[in-house]
């Protein structure tokens, strides 16, 4: 286990590398000035001179990438050019409104995903199976903005339970937050619910048809006891990935939501960024996000060993 352990480590270290210098190139090496793309057409060279000093570009690109990263890892991310105040407390301030609404959607949709699924697939060709994949299909092809918009208008609108948009803040309760954000965590749970349902299904009925199956079932037990004893742990191998993926995607893709809803998250940090030509913002909170990213597959490869014993064996 500890040699899988190092080699996972090696390999988050190495993904970590190549995906700053990726993101360093395509910030910094961009074609033109970001200074002067920052500042605009008309800036004088002047403003155009003092900004590149301010921003650090004056240096070699090794100098600029080594300054960048120790800064990064000093938890000194910059100074944002549109809000005049360290690119650190935007984005400790956007995190607390960005992560508890991703861990809400996650929830939500593994509350509703797993359950689904594997009455699904204990009920294979019947109405329930068959209702459940229309329904996931659904789910699937409608994108979440079109659901978020639909929130808005039956419970936002109509029956006033909610709010339109907008963040409280946590300084005035936790229900009157976590309020503001159910819209938004069910517009964002909803489509990765499908996909997770539909995985889930799958992986149960593989693992309904090995021999070990078939041994539980011909030892007495019923279908209901085969299907949570042990179909369930070895069908959720599969579905760790997904679990994975769909974190990694609520963090960084909420962009769409957090504008729809109006709520200051990162996602909208970085649609404010680009659009107010902040790129000291984008290059440090797409790095954020990556980092992210990348933790989380590290943290479901662990899982993957915790629950199949062969990874750690081979280890």
């Amino acid at each position: 286990m500890a040699r899988y352990l190092v080699t996972r480590l090696l390999s988050l270290a190495l993904s970590l590398i190549v995906a700053s210098v990726a993101i360093f190139l395509v910030i910094e090496v961009i074609p033109g000035d970001p200074a002067a793309f920052m500042l605009g057409l008309n800036a004088e060279p002047e403003t155009v001179a003092a900004l590149r000093e301010e921003l650090g570009l004056t240096g070699s690109l090794p100098e600029r990438y080594l300054s960048w990263i120790g800064g990064m890892l000093t938890g000194d991310f910059g100074t944002s050019y549109t809000y005049r105040v360290p690119v650190a407390e935007l984005v400790a301030a956007r995190l607390w409104v960005s992560l508890p609404l991703t861990l809400y959607a996650m929830v939500l949709s593994t509350l509703i995903a797993l359950p689904v699924g594997m009455i699904a697939a204990s009920r294979r060709g019947r109405p329930a199976d068959l209702a459940v994949m229309g329904t996931t299909q659904l789910g699937i092809a409608v994108p979440n903005f079109w659901f978020a918009m639909l929130l808005v208008l039956i419970f936002a609108i109509n029956l006033r339970w909610f709010s339109a948009g907008g963040f409280p803040g946590w300084e005035t309760g936790f229900w009157p937050s976590m309020k503001a954000l159910t819209l938004p965590a069910i517009a964002l749970a909803l489509p990765q619910a499908s996909i997770l349902a539909r995985v889930m299904r799958s992986s149960v009925l593989e693992t309904l048809g090995q021999d070990y199956i078939r041994t539980a079932r011909a030892k007495g037990l019923t279908r209901r006891q085969t299907v949570i004893r042990h179909a369930f742990r070895n069908a959720m191998i599969p579905v760790m990935t997904i679990l994975g993926l769909q974190f990694s995607f609520l963090l960084a893709g909420a962009i769409i939501i957090e504008n729809v809803f109006f709520l200051p998250g990162l996602g909208r940090l970085i649609f404010q960024g680009i659009t107010q030509r902040d790129l000291v913002v984008v290059e440090s909170v797409v790095m954020l996000l990556v980092f992210a990213v990348i933790l989380v597959t590290f943290l479901v490869d662990l899982a993957y060993a915790a629950i199949d014993p062969r990874l750690r064996r081979q280890s």
